[in-house]
């Protein structure tokens, strides 16, 4: 079975150097550890609020890196608007509530599918790749392959809070061999840790998985290096079990 990509998410980086305003810690550098770490991509939502990463985090990521930049975000016209001038590798589209705390959900592709569509077109006429942030659902990822993106993200809230797994690991199984059968790339991410990340990077249809928070809460205890370098370790021993 092929290794397991991992795209490190930067975002709470940026949310304690919010708090004072100031210049540290600098999420730009610490993507940089990231990658030389073992990231495969890393993460970034430009919010429409900016409450974390701003827009001279997406320019200054965009130029630094040397894996790519896969931006987060919602359908605001001034974030698509920096989308479309940076030109990232990817943007992954995510639905977006100014109340929340972290995304909450996954996109309702099927309830949104024209605009959504336009702005797939949209991107794709830059060449930015395009990911649906969706939940793993079967309606949900033929909506998606129907819109025109190649790839999709499962949501794995459910999965990662959930008292007994196994129902929702059935659901992620039987979303991501649906989306393998549409021919769409799979990723998926949200609330894995070390400690429930293994059935999910076991998953073989899943390329990808996308990991921020638990990463970043380790790193407090044991550096930004060595939480990648654990959750990396991890991924790939159950890809090998």
């Amino acid at each position: 079975m092929t290794p397991i990509r991992l795209g490190v998410n930067v975002d709470h980086v940026a949310t304690v150097r919010q708090q004072r305003r100031g210049q540290e810690p600098d999420p730009v550098e610490l993507a940089l550890v990231c990658e030389q770490s073992g990231a495969d991509s890393i993460v970034a939502h430009l919010r429409e609020d900016r409450r974390h990463i701003q827009d001279h985090d997406v320019a200054r990521l965009q130029k630094r890196l040397k894996t790519h930049l896969n931006l987060e975000m919602g359908l605001s016209t001034d974030v698509v608007a920096v989308a479309l001038r940076v030109r990232p590798k990817q943007v992954t589209l995510v639905p977006e509530k100014r109340q929340e705390l972290t995304t909450e959900g996954g996109l309702d592709v099927i309830r949104q599918f024209e605009k959504i569509r336009a702005a797939v077109k949209k991107f794709h006429d830059r060449g930015i790749e395009v990911s649906l942030f969706i939940d793993p659902a079967v309606g949900q990822v033929a909506a998606s392959a129907r819109s025109g993106a190649k790839i999709v993200e499962f949501h794995t809230g459910s999965y990662a809070n959930a008292a007994k797994k196994s129902p929702e690991l059935r659901h992620l199984v039987a979303a991501s061999h649906a989306a393998r059968r549409e021919g769409l790339i799979v990723a998926a991410g949200h609330g894995l840790t070390v400690a429930n990340v293994r059935a999910v990077a076991a998953v073989p249809e899943i390329e990808e998985l996308n990991i921020g928070y638990s990463i970043v809460s380790r790193a407090l205890s044991i550096g930004m290096a060595k939480a990648v370098r654990e959750m990396k370790e991890t991924m790939n021993a159950a890809r090998k079990d």
